[in-house]
């Protein structure tokens, strides 16, 4: 996964420029983002401190830590199947 240029810290500073009046456009301009970009950002980030940011990322990573372990549980459980199936 491609990482992002920008931190969470960062994201959610501008963020915070947004919602104290800088206009979307002038906003994206200054920091070189698009408007899908800065949208998207608000969509996920939108009313988070860095705090709750850096929880989010934590729990991300503990899920897909535990899709993997279940994923790979689940291909043992299938290998076991079809060999006793051949017995």
């Amino acid at each position: 996964m491609r990482r992002s240029r920008f931190t969470e810290e960062q994201i959610i500073a501008v963020l915070r420029e947004h919602d104290a009046g800088v206009k979307t456009a002038e906003l994206c301009r200054k920091h070189g983002i698009s408007d899908a970009t800065f949208y998207n950002w608000k969509a996920k980030f939108g009313g988070m401190t860095v705090s709750e940011a850096a929880r989010l990322r934590a729990l991300e990573d503990e899920n897909r830590r535990l899709k993997k372990l279940l994923a790979e549980s689940m291909l043992d459980v299938s290998a076991l199947k079809d060999l006793l199936a051949k017995n």
